[in-house]
């Protein structure tokens, strides 16, 4: 009998539900497969024998290298997160996983809402139309903000708690919630689309909400397939694609670098850039792209996680009664 591959960093982790941001979580409910299967997948052309761990190494990366991924839909990954409703928006717009949500329909919503730190309360970036300036709003704007906020959710709350207790249908009772109300489901995905799915989600350019999610799961990914992960850091995460312009100005630079002309190198400046078709953000771009990047660390920090039990007790808390409401 064949035993199941299995993967003693993961199976540590099983079952174990790690905080994100105030009320979220994030837990590796089960996996199927490891870096082992995408290798017996990629090799079922010329049988399975033993191999050394470092011709898996090699096979994985020259895999990852050159865009070869069906073997990697080969392992599966199933997590239960609970997330904003905002955050909830973002991550289902990734199409390629099975997902099982919770419903307002059948089921109370729990009046948990998600505040930004005064931190992440920033203004609104000059250069890039989705994100924040870095800057962080002054305390009074930070307190005004938790102010209104917090008059928002009250009114909510108190509509939905009204509308529930007085016997009208949960479907309706929940349209006016707020986007920071708490959802939470059970996510299936493979390997491959998991991969696509973290490049994008912990990038720095991706709102920092999700990237806290994508940081937990990838630090999970690297236990069930570490050489997987190690090959999606150094070609996704810490690697780039270069255009045909880019590679121009490269190949300048390496010619003139080979020539043995120092004096005369070739330039990566904006007026050599803009000659080779280089728009002003495209050059941009490639300076950051040469830019040192320093390797991440998504390792989970086991003391942070905790089980099942809290979260739903948690949950279960702030659930509304649902009790009739008193006649008047």
């Amino acid at each position: 009998m064949i035993e199941r591959p299995s993967s003693p960093g993961a199976d540590e982790i099983l079952g174990l539900y790690f905080p994100v941001l105030d009320h979220g979580f994030v837990a590796l409910v089960d996996y199927m497969g490891t870096d082992e299967c995408i290798e017996r997948a990629a090799r079922v052309s010329y049988g399975y024998g033993t191999r050394k761990a470092s011709q898996t190494r090699g096979l994985l990366r020259y895999l990852r290298r050159h865009l070869h991924t069906t073997p990697s839909e080969m392992v599966e990954l199933k997590f239960h997160c609970s997330m904003p409703m905002f955050v909830a928006r973002q991550w289902i717009r990734h199409r390629t996983a099975s997902v099982n949500e919770y419903s307002g329909r059948y089921s109370m919503m729990p009046m948990l809402f998600y505040t930004p730190s005064e931190e992440q309360l920033q203004t609104q970036s000059q250069q890039n139309n989705q994100g924040r300036s870095g800057t962080p709003a002054s305390a009074a704007v930070y307190a005004e903000a938790k102010t209104r906020w917090q008059t928002i959710r009250d009114a909510s709350r108190s509509a939905y708690e009204w509308m529930t207790s007085s016997d009208l249908a949960r479907e309706l009772a929940r349209i006016d919630l707020p986007l920071s109300t708490y959802t939470q489901w059970y996510w299936k995905v493979d390997l491959h689309n998991l991969l696509h799915f973290l490049k994008l989600r912990v990038d720095p350019h991706a709102q920092w909400e999700i990237q806290q999610y994508g940081r937990v799961m990838a630090g999970m990914l690297a236990r069930v397939a570490p050489l997987s992960y190690e090959a999606w850091l150094d070609y996704d995460v810490c690697g780039a694609r270069l255009s045909r312009m880019e590679l121009q100005a490269l190949r300048r630079l390496v010619s003139s670098t080979d020539s043995g002309l120092e004096g005369q190198r070739a330039s990566l400046d904006a007026e050599a850039l803009a000659e080779l078709g280089l728009s002003g953000r495209e050059a941009r771009e490639l300076q950051a792209k040469l830019a040192p990047a320093a390797m991440p660390d998504f390792a989970l920090d086991l003391s942070s996680a905790t089980s099942a039990e809290v979260f739903a007790q948690r949950m279960a808390r702030a659930v509304p009664s649902g009790d009739p409401a008193p006649e008047t």
